[in-house]
């Protein structure tokens, strides 16, 4: 069937023309079209002219200035832009293109603070950064460019000169400035001029700013994110002050920047509210809006280098007058001691009209006749005491060396009585009785002979001193002398005697360990404290970063690297008047131990007992006070604060040791539990500063610590420390309450220790109450002050009981006391005034800072330096000299209080 054939053929052509078909390749994808490039408008423009304009993704608009620069002339262009439509994922970035320099810049500006907040700025303001040229007068162009990816933005722009960009020399100059529109000014050196003091003024606080001082470079680090990267700069609330040297500005120019902060909280501000909305990002930007502030700057110069020569001859002038003023006093009592030794001699010559030695009144000799001679209430210490030596009841040479003479007498002369005496037996457990002879006529007739002593060869008769070891420990741990510990000072009235039994070698050794220690504390404090302050003072020269030091910067003088010379300069005073008064101790030592190789009978018998150990450990304590005072100075601040009141702790516990050891020689504390005692308390004000402010718990464990304390020095004090603290004290304790107070009311035995205790223990209970209530900031000066108000309080007791015993202050303690009183009162007024304080950020700090007071080179807190470094030498003498009276009684009538 032929139709049939042809439709099968027909599908077989169509089967082989598909399979001889290519396979399908896949389809190539359209390529997009090539943007074409953004349209670039370029427009000639002009200063002070505010262009209104408009710029999307297809659009680049080029604005051209130009503008004469002369070589003689500096003025400042700044660019002003304002940015209408509110796109802050599409910024328009604005760049300005200028010779030898750069500046770009987005709209919204964005920047970021504390925790990573960002704040955003539509308005932003920069000034552009100005090229030098060698050329009288060169025209310079530079261009503005706009652009964004957005579809259409709104802004304005313009370009202004700035008035006044070059400060002139103590003219001020007042501007606004925001976080986003900083200002910079320049400043060229005078000649003549090495530096000036840029102040900056503001009369209101907040918003926190910052002050740098730049070099004249391209570009000006003038944003909050970038303003520390280069220069000196400090924050600033309300003041604000930077020293600078043309020295380190080889241009003899430099930028003044001033930079608002986007956040208040370095200067001590709150933190503002971050409000997040509930479908907000927290990355969402905050529209701070504006934050201005309005600042005055001046710039002045400082000091010139006469006025450097010119106080430090001032400073050394003031202190070594008192090394004249000491010299003359010792002259001065010299020739009285040459004097009096005259008049002894001629009164030991024959009478020519008797033929008999003449008799000299004891008013001659600065006191008394001893059968008229009583301390006040407490005569029973003119009673027959245990520990005193047979010596007669006469008194000792007259002291006639005061201030830088002897320790004890110069005189070598023997005295002797030529009246009858009554003998008078007395004794106690253990030793053999010695006699005591009674003067019977108030006045005695001196008989002198050169090489033979008399007082019946005071050298020659036993000494009690003389039974203990060298070792004080021999003495102290025998049965006997522990009961006979007892006995004598648990009596009801106490004489010096009674408490100076010690072998003077024993006690010579033990107080000198207060010396040696404290010179080993001084070294190994004082190095670590030298090498990390000159760290500090690095840090801040290298990084000029001056918000980690607290300076008086309205008065701080550099010198070298350091920034405040004066405030180190200062402290001289401390170190020459703790000299002074080594060599003063020196001086009576020397004297001392002359007249004790002599057998001076005086200086083994008389007065209060002489050891010389704290003394010299209170005159390291003052050079080492003004050694790290000065340390202090060279960066004050948080971190080092305790290198300035360490020493002040350890002179008021000294002085108030000496004071004690006065009248209790045998029994005052040692070296090892004074320093421990006081380590336990430099401890505490380092714990204080770091965790006490605002620390409830850290004052009630303070308070407890302060009161128990108090408790138990009353409770050694009271009773001569013949008392234990074992399990069964509270069993003793209310023994005592039941037998004193409930079986039978009776007073207290030691009514002055009594007095003493009960008013010590009302006022330290009050100043724990008043940590605890009121919490100050300040905890080291308020644990300083609990030292002072201590010492005081002891001091004024001690003069109390002295004049009550019928003793007397001779003329230069009473001058001392006087003029010391009134140095401490006008230091403490300078002390207050408050210059600076790391207890506040340093902008805070800054709002107390002054200009000197003293040859434009001195501040208040260089005053108070000058006079507490008067006031404490003063001190020192009035704790040296204030028992001199005594230097002619004998000790078993000398009353302990």
């Amino acid at each position: 069937m032929p139709g049939t054939g042809a439709a099968a053929l027909a599908w077989a052509l169509l089967a082989w023309a598909l399979l001889a078909l290519p396979p399908t390749l896949p389809q190539p994808q359209p390529q997009p079209q090539p943007r074409s490039r953004p349209q670039v408008v370029e427009k000639e423009a002009r200063f002070n002219t505010t262009y209104a304009d408009w710029v999307d993704a297809d659009l680049l608009n080029i604005y051209a200035f130009n503008h004469s620069v002369r070589r003689n002339r500096t003025e400042g262009v700044r660019v002003s832009v304002n940015v209408l439509s509110d796109h802050k994922d599409l910024p328009v970035l604005f760049v300005v293109r200028q010779k030898e320099a750069v500046v770009s810049f987005q709209v919204p500006l964005i920047l970021r603070g504390l925790y990573q907040r960002k704040y955003a700025y539509q308005e932003v303001s920069r000034t552009l950064c100005q090229p030098q040229t060698k050329a009288e007068v060169e025209t310079q162009h530079f261009y503005v460019d706009v652009s964004t990816l957005s579809l259409n933005t709104s802004y304005q722009l313009r370009v202004t000169h700035v008035e006044n960009f070059v400060l002139r020399t103590n003219e001020r100059f007042s501007f606004n400035a925001t976080a986003a529109q900083p200002q910079y000014f320049k400043y060229e050196f005078p000649e003549g001029v090495d530096s000036v003091i840029v102040k900056v003024t503001s009369a209101v606080a907040f918003p926190c700013s910052v002050i740098s001082i730049q070099d004249i470079l391209c570009p000006v680090y003038d944003l909050d994110n970038n303003v520390a990267f280069i220069g000196m700069y400090q924050t600033m609330t309300k003041k604000a002050a930077i020293t600078v040297q043309k020295k380190d500005f080889p241009s003899n120019s430099f930028y003044v920047v001033v930079v608002v902060k986007t956040e208040d909280e370095v200067c001590g501000g709150a933190l503002p509210y971050y409000p997040l909305s509930k479908d907000a990002s927290p990355d969402e930007p905050v529209d701070q809006h504006n934050r201005q502030k309005t600042l005055e700057v001046m710039v002045s110069p400082a000091i010139t280098a006469e006025a450097y020569v010119r106080s430090v001859l001032f400073c050394l002038g003031i202190f070594l007058s008192f090394y004249v003023l000491t010299l003359l006093i010792a002259c001065w009592e010299s020739c009285r001691h040459q004097k009096r030794k005259g008049l002894l001699a001629a009164m030991d010559s024959p009478s020519l009209d008797t033929g008999h030695a003449r008799s000299i009144p004891d008013s001659f000799l600065g006191h008394g006749p001893y059968n008229t001679y009583s301390y006040g209430s407490f005569g029973e210490c003119r009673a027959l005491s245990l520990a005193s030596l047979p010596v007669g009841r006469r008194p000792c040479p007259p002291r006639l060396a005061v201030l830088a003479g002897n320790g004890s007498s110069g005189s070598t002369e023997g005295i002797t009585d030529s009246v009858g005496s009554a003998e008078v037996p007395y004794g106690y457990a253990g030793q053999e009785q010695f006699k005591r002879r009674t003067p019977s006529a108030p006045m005695r007739p001196l008989s002198i002979a050169m090489g033979e002593r008399s007082l019946e060869n005071v050298a020659g008769r036993p000494r009690l001193d003389s039974l203990s070891s060298i070792e004080e420990d021999d003495y102290d741990t025998l049965a006997d002398i522990d009961y006979d510990k007892n006995v004598i000072r648990t009596k009801q009235y106490l004489c010096v005697a009674d408490l100076a039994r010690k072998d003077k070698r024993v006690l010579r050794k033990k107080y000198q360990i207060y010396f040696w220690n404290i010179a080993t504390i001084a070294v190994f404090y004082a190095l670590p404290v030298i090498q990390l302050v000159i760290t500090y003072q690095t840090v801040v020269n290298v990084t000029g970063n001056q918000d980690i030091c607290y300076y008086n910067f309205l008065c701080a003088h550099p010198l070298g690297n350091l920034s405040a010379f004066n405030n180190i300069l200062s402290n001289l005073g401390y170190v020459l008047l703790g000299l002074l008064f080594l060599l003063i101790i020196l001086q009576r030592e020397i004297n001392y131990n002359r007249a004790l190789v002599r057998n001076d009978a005086h200086a083994l018998e008389c007065g209060i007992p002489k050891h010389f150990g704290l003394f010299y450990a209170m005159g390291t304590a003052l050079m080492m006070e003004g050694l790290l005072s000065a340390c202090y100075h060279v960066c004050p601040n948080y971190t080092n604060f305790q290198f300035d009141t360490s020493f002040m702790y350890m002179i008021a516990g000294l002085c108030m040791l000496k004071l004690y050891q006065k009248r209790h020689p045998d029994i005052n504390a040692s070296a090892y539990s004074a320093y421990a005692c006081l380590a336990l308390v430099i401890f505490f004000s380092v714990v204080g500063v770091v965790f006490g402010k605002g620390n409830t718990a850290f004052w009630i464990v303070f308070s407890v610590i302060h009161i128990v304390a108090t408790l138990l020095l009353s409770t050694q004090l009271y009773y001569m420390g013949r008392w234990k603290l074992d399990s069964g004290i509270l069993r003793r304790i209310l023994h005592v309450l039941y037998t004193d107070c409930v079986r039978q009311c009776s007073g207290p035995m030691y009514v002055d220790r009594m007095v003493l205790l009960v008013m010590g223990n009302i006022i330290n209970w009050s100043l724990a109450a008043y940590g605890l209530i009121v919490r100050p900031n300040d905890f080291a000066s308020y644990l300083l002050a609990i030292g002072i108000c201590n010492l005081l309080l002891y001091f004024a007791f001690y003069i109390i009981m002295k004049l009550r015993s019928g003793e007397r202050i001779q003329l230069i303690p009473l001058l001392c006391i006087v003029g010391t009183s009134v140095v401490w009162g006008f230091a403490l007024f300078f002390f207050f005034q408050g210059l600076s304080t790391w207890q506040k950020t340093p902008a805070e700090s800054r709002e107390h800072n002054r200009d000197c007071i003293l040859l434009d080179f001195f501040d208040d807190h260089d005053i108070w330096h000058f006079l507490s470094s008067i006031a404490m030498f003063g001190s020192f003498l009035v704790l040296l000299t204030l028992d001199d009276d005594l230097d002619c009684v004998q000790r078993d009538k000398i009353y302990v209080f």
